[in-house]
């Protein structure tokens, strides 16, 4: 369209655009139809398709999207096109499912793996950088699973599609709170370790009378402390 066609009063182009009006009801045969394609589509590739997606599967579903955008609302493409490439999708995506449940080292090249985050109460940064994973993001799972400190923390995972698994110990140990700081007047109410800190910076716990605040912590060499809370 030239620049001078285009006229903020001009309804009938804003509405039907340069179409005739008997493509309106073609687009509901071609809504339709995508529509279709796209379950029959996701119903092939499997239940997964229908719970959080792991790279392979976000990037088949984007693939989708993008075959159907299209013809859904351009009268000059036709329906094979997009029908081919769903067949494609669906195929490769198959294929790639069916390959790496037979070999575990193509399952963690195309998947990633599954990373410790939580070990005993104590964070694991170098998981954390690998995963890109904030410290904010990670305590905000964590509070979410109902806990409140990271001593009640056996294990967390994140898994290779992204989610978090808690696995919480047995016998809550001391730890550091999960509470945010500006959250002072909770952290106030939580009960304390008597002689028992906690690194702010990876949770790491020590028992001590007469604490030492320069102390080097063991586990990632930080020196500053809270008091542990239970």
């Amino acid at each position: 369209m030239k620049p001078e066609d285009i006229q903020l009063t001009d309804i009938m182009r804003i509405l039907q655009g340069q179409v005739p009006w008997s493509f309106l009801f073609e687009v509901v045969i071609r809504i339709v139809f995508l529509y279709l394609l796209l379950v029959v589509s996701m119903r092939l590739m499997g239940r997964r398709m229908a719970s959080m997606l792991n790279r392979n599967e976000m990037a088949a579903l984007v693939s989708l999207a993008a075959a159907i955008g299209v013809p859904m609302l351009a009268p000059d493409r036709g329906l094979l096109p997009a029908l081919l490439i769903a067949t494609v999708v669906v195929l490769t995506q198959r294929g790639i499912a069916q390959w790496a449940r037979r070999n575990k080292s193509f399952e963690r090249i195309s998947q990633d793996d599954v990373s410790i985050i939580v070990e005993d109460g104590r964070l694991q940064h170098s998981a954390m950088l690998e995963t890109l994973l904030s410290r904010e993001r990670l305590f905000a799972e964590l509070r979410f699973a109902g806990l409140d400190h990271l001593g009640k923390v056996k294990r967390a995972y994140m898994e290779s599609n992204g989610s978090f698994t808690v696995l919480k110990q047995p016998e809550p140990q001391p730890g550091l709170t999960l509470l945010p700081g500006w959250d002072e007047e909770y952290i106030s109410e939580q009960p304390k370790a008597p002689d028992t800190y906690a690194c702010c910076n990876c949770g790491h716990v020590r028992h001590s009378r007469g604490h030492d605040p320069n102390t080097a912590c063991d586990h990632c060499g930080e020196k500053r402390w809270t008091q542990a809370v239970v």
